[in-house]
């Protein structure tokens, strides 16, 4: 929940909680000095099984919400999020992925796996899960989105993650998953984006390399960053050692992010995220 820094917030909330008789089990707050804003994370549990969510909901913002102006999103903790993985022809996230999703450490569903090459169906057969293979091109780009599209609103799909998918989503899409979709990007953004970071890291004599993990939005490769990490390189390095340092820390930093986004402690605020432990 976030809202404008004011006196008496946590005290409300908490004092609420408890008249509802619900135990809090997790609470962290930030605020945000220079703009004003405070942000609150909080998990509880209820007595008994007649707890409900969309009566907690209405009472919850009539009573408290309503008077603080507070915008607030409720989950429950046992309800995983539906993921659609979009992947092309790089399989290094996506096995991570897969094999930490079917050990319970990514709690979500994967009702299915789409790519735009037919490369990685066999990867898709081994895990037992349903693969899409829609080819896009400058000429059937519109197509191909409704076609994602339909899939997505059929399968329920909650968010999306781009484990390398090497295709530019348009703003139908985006518009449709505002905030839902989570990409990796293989560099340490801002620097060197485009389509041969490494070369150019190359080029340049960096001492470090990155990746990013960051929610789409229409102006590429600028979204609200989830998480990032780095590795350090010399002149030892060659261009391949970029590449493969660069693939491992891709894998860790998005299953990081995605990590955080299925257990709800990422909110994003204007281009920024607050990401609570």
């Amino acid at each position: 929940m976030y809202c404008a820094d004011q006196k008496g917030i946590i005290a409300a909330v908490t004092n609420f909680i408890h008249q509802k008789e619900g135990n809090i089990t997790y609470i962290d707050q930030y605020v945000d000095r220079p703009n004003g804003a405070f942000f609150m994370r909080v998990e509880c549990d209820f007595i008994g099984d007649s707890f409900n969510l969309n009566k907690f909901k209405k009472n919850f913002n009539d009573e408290i919400g309503n008077s603080f102006s507070l915008h607030c999103d409720f989950y429950l903790k046992g309800q995983k999020p539906r993921m659609a993985v979009f992947v092309s022809k790089y399989d290094h996230c996506l096995y991570d992925i897969l094999a930490k999703q079917q050990s319970g450490e990514l709690a979500a569903e994967i009702p299915f796996i789409l790519s735009n090459h037919s490369d990685l169906e066999i990867i898709a057969k081994r895990f037992e899960i349903p693969f899409y293979h829609i080819p896009v091109s400058k000429e059937n780009k519109a197509d191909a989105e409704n076609m994602q599209l339909v899939l997505l609103q059929e399968n329920k799909v909650d968010f999306i993650v781009l484990a390398r998918y090497m295709q530019i989503v348009s703003s139908k899409l985006i518009n449709q998953f505002n905030q839902k979709i989570i990409n990796i990007h293989h560099s340490f953004l801002p620097a060197f984006p485009g389509a041969k970071p490494y070369h150019s890291a190359f080029n340049r004599g960096v001492k470090i390399i990155g990746a990013t993990s960051h929610y789409v939005t229409e102006e590429l490769d600028a979204g609200p960053i989830i998480e990032q990490d780095i590795s350090r390189v010399s002149h030892l390095n060659s261009i391949a050692d970029f590449i493969e340092k660069g693939r491992d820390l891709e894998r860790i930093v998005l299953l990081r992010a995605l990590k955080l986004h299925v257990n709800r402690k990422v909110m994003v605020y204007g281009n920024k995220t607050v990401v609570f432990s």
